[in-house]
């Protein structure tokens, strides 16, 4: 099933340098990283989702073919029938609603 079948959420991968710390230190995001545990955690659920991990440098290619350059920041659930969140409260949200994982406790 491709992405515009279904929602697909955008995430970057787990471990990258970042050249405005020198390039030597390695880091994740942590929105990335808390949407990464939820999938892990509820597998089914998160079978019904096409996840994309793109690299951490700009220009994403699948997120600006998808969003559109200016919509670059991760993570991003996009949704099958159109429109997207890239607010990690709102992505949670969003995963509730349309796929039902749980809430997050406030």
């Amino acid at each position: 099933m491709s992405g515009m079948n279904r929602d697909t959420l955008f995430v970057l991968d787990t471990d990258w340098p970042d050249p405005a710390f020198g390039g030597t230190r390695r880091f994740y995001c942590k929105d990335c990283i808390t949407v990464e545990g939820l999938l892990a955690a509820f597998p089914a659920r998160a079978a019904n989702i096409e996840v994309v991990r793109v690299p951490w440098p700009r220009p994403r290619a699948a997120v600006v073919a998808r969003l559109g350059a200016e919509h670059q920041n991760l993570p991003a659930l996009a949704f099958a029938e159109g429109g997207f969140v890239n607010d990690i409260e709102a992505i949670l949200a969003a995963l509730h609603a349309r796929h039902g994982f749980p809430e997050r406790h406030p």
